[in-house]
């Protein structure tokens, strides 16, 4: 992943419970603990509910979350802040708030510590919708998406997931990984496809897989056959139950757009939803969509999804360095809505959740780790929070 990809905002910190990272338990692995492993795979790492993907397991929590009135479709609302110790009510939307992310679970410990103005600004991050990203095992990532599905399907709500485990990822860079081949890679598309069941979900199809290969890893005999790959994957998950969107960068990254459309036409575009950009990334939805737009007239007038997590004051220009990790003042976007305003763009959607550490750089700790005072900035910085 490019560096000009991963900003994400944080100041210097005051507190050990300020800079102390969110880990999740239960999955046996430990991410993001050197600079070359995956920033994004520690990221999905920590977004994996706390909760095992066995049937009884989601039975069981589904039943908890109905107990409590989160499972409605229409419940809660930006007016209804739920009181000292009540579960975060989730923002009304069509997507599936996951009841315990990162966010979520920081509102109830500071509410137990008395920081209820900290807690009640985190939750503008707490209660809306965000990305899972699931394990790259194949022997995991079915379960985890079959739990995510069932208690979306059950909450009337449509679950919004990232499939990135493209072999090669990153070309080796930053955010190198991935399955070991393709026949691997298969194998773990089949797993993803069952979990769905059939089963509707907005899927952001593998994150800078067919920007890297246009751009950086252009040439590489490794890349040879990933847009093809990724055409196969469009197909495996769209009949599964998959609204996918094959990832296209943002308009920092592949300047070309006639390259860009070619790239997504063999990567099957015009058998997918559409194409994603601005993942991870601070862009504008004004610069982004103007882009998009161009996009999209170049290959036939395929429709879009735009990631507003991060980009309520749009990218850094600022002399701290380097741009791309945790940069200051930055400010979370649009909640994620099917209503955009626009024909071309399907929805305004939250890939990345808010709070996660791009690295250790700035005082945060290590990629992929919750950063609870890099989300307080975030909700902070943001009217209305």
């Amino acid at each position: 992943m490019g560096r000009d990809k991963h900003g994400r905002h944080g100041d210097a910190v005051s507190s050990e419970a300020d800079t102390a990272p969110i880990r999740l338990e239960g999955h046996g692995e430990s991410r993001g603990e050197s600079r070359g492993e995956s920033r994004r795979e520690a990221r999905r790492e920590s977004r994996r509910p706390t909760r095992g993907w066995v049937v009884a397991g989601v039975a069981a929590v589904v039943a908890l979350v109905t107990a409590l009135g989160l499972a409605a479709c229409g419940g809660g609302s930006d007016e209804d802040a739920p009181s000292a110790g009540a579960p975060v009510a989730p923002a009304a939307s069509e997507f599936w708030v996951d009841p315990s992310s990162s966010a979520a679970r920081q509102v109830e410990q500071w509410r137990s510590e008395g920081r209820t103005e900290d807690a009640a600004a985190l939750e503008k991050i707490a209660r809306q919708p965000v990305a899972i990203w699931p394990t790259g095992e194949t022997g995991g990532v079915e379960g985890e998406v079959a739990g995510v599905v069932s208690q979306a399907r059950d909450s009337g709500r449509t679950p919004v997931l990232v499939a990135y485990n493209v072999p090669n990822r990153d070309c080796g860079q930053y955010s190198s990984g991935g399955a070991e081949n393709e026949g691997a890679y298969r194998e773990w598309l089949a797993a993803f496809a069952s979990g769905l069941g059939g089963n509707r979900a907005v899927v952001v199809l593998e994150p800078d897989a067919l920007p890297q290969t246009l751009t950086n890893c252009e040439g590489e005999g490794e890349q040879a056959g990933r847009e093809e790959l990724l055409a196969e994957a469009v197909r495996t998950l769209s009949r599964a139950g998959g609204e996918v969107y094959i990832d296209a960068g943002n308009p920092g990254f592949v300047t070309d757009v006639g390259k860009l459309a070619d790239g997504l036409r063999t990567s099957g575009v015009e058998d997918a939803a559409g194409f994603a950009l601005n993942v991870s990334n601070f862009m504008t939805t004004e610069q982004v969509q103007e882009y998009g737009d161009r996009v999209s007239d170049a290959v036939g007038g395929a429709r879009y999804v735009i990631d507003t997590s991060r980009n309520g004051r749009g990218a850094y220009d600022g002399p701290e360095q380097p741009t791309w990790c945790n940069p200051p003042g930055r400010a979370l976007g649009t909640p994620p809505t099917r209503d955009t305003g626009s024909p071309r763009v399907a929805a305004l959607l939250w890939v990345k959740e808010p709070g996660d550490s791009d690295g250790d750089c700035r005082g945060a700790p290590a990629a992929g780790d919750f950063w609870p005072q890099y989300a307080l900035d975030l909700a902070r910085n943001t009217p209305g929070a």
